[in-house]
């Protein structure tokens, strides 16, 4: 995996006051912040509730459309509905209890909980890869990647092959770029519902949809 000068740059240990102030911005609270995925994480109290954490609900569907992938009425009741019971057996063999970092690279193979979950969803007639990836990580905030085309672009990296790349470079050299997303959601002040993942998602994003030009 590649990343562009830009995020590499944005990333770099020395100079965080770039990257902190792109955090408050994004999880600013409207209308300050103006962006509605600040909420993705924290509507009805998370996706990963123990109560919910193997089911998808109204709110995971809501909380996908905060990061601007609304689900099809007739794919949203599949989830909740004809799919569900389905869907929540997948949901629970996968473990809401590590972190993506945490797997070893064999974990992030063809093998993993994760794939079998994320096959489902797309088999749903009008989920794609990026509203897949959405759903579960609402889910699993902290260990499922989501799937962007602008993140993605600033990885020089496509969709399918995303995870494997992403978990190699997050835990390369001791797991060097895990603990510098966690210093910089630490410096910005988020709590750990923020995961490690979303703040590498969110900076990503920024820096590709030129939010952050310089």
């Amino acid at each position: 995996m590649q990343i562009s000068e830009r995020l590499e740059a944005l990333l770099a240990p020395g100079d965080e006051q770039v990257a902190v102030a792109a955090l408050r911005r994004y999880f600013a609270p409207l209308p300050a912040g103006g962006f509605t995925g600040a909420y993705f994480e924290r509507l009805g109290g998370g996706g990963d509730r123990p109560d919910v954490a193997n089911t998808f609900t109204s709110d995971d569907i809501v909380a996908v459309s905060m990061l601007s992938v609304p689900v099809p009425a007739a794919a949203a009741l599949q989830l909740l509905e004809a799919r569900g019971p389905e869907l929540s057996d997948l949901l629970a063999k996968i473990p809401t209890d590590v972190a993506f970092a945490e797997l070893t690279a064999d974990e992030v193979g063809d093998v993993w909980s994760v794939r079998d979950a994320y096959r489902e969803l797309l088999a749903v007639p009008g989920i794609g890869e990026t509203t897949a990836t959405k759903l579960l990580a609402r889910k699993r905030p902290h260990l499922v990647p989501i799937l962007d085309a602008v993140v993605t672009a600033e990885l020089s990296v496509v969709k399918g092959r995303y995870w494997v790349p992403l978990h190699a470079w997050l835990t390369a050299d001791g797991r060097a770029q895990h603990r510098r997303l966690e210093e910089l959601r630490l410096a910005a002040g988020l709590g750990p519902e923020v995961s490690v993942l979303r703040v590498f998602d969110v900076l990503a994003w920024m820096v590709g949809s030129g939010y952050l030009t310089s």
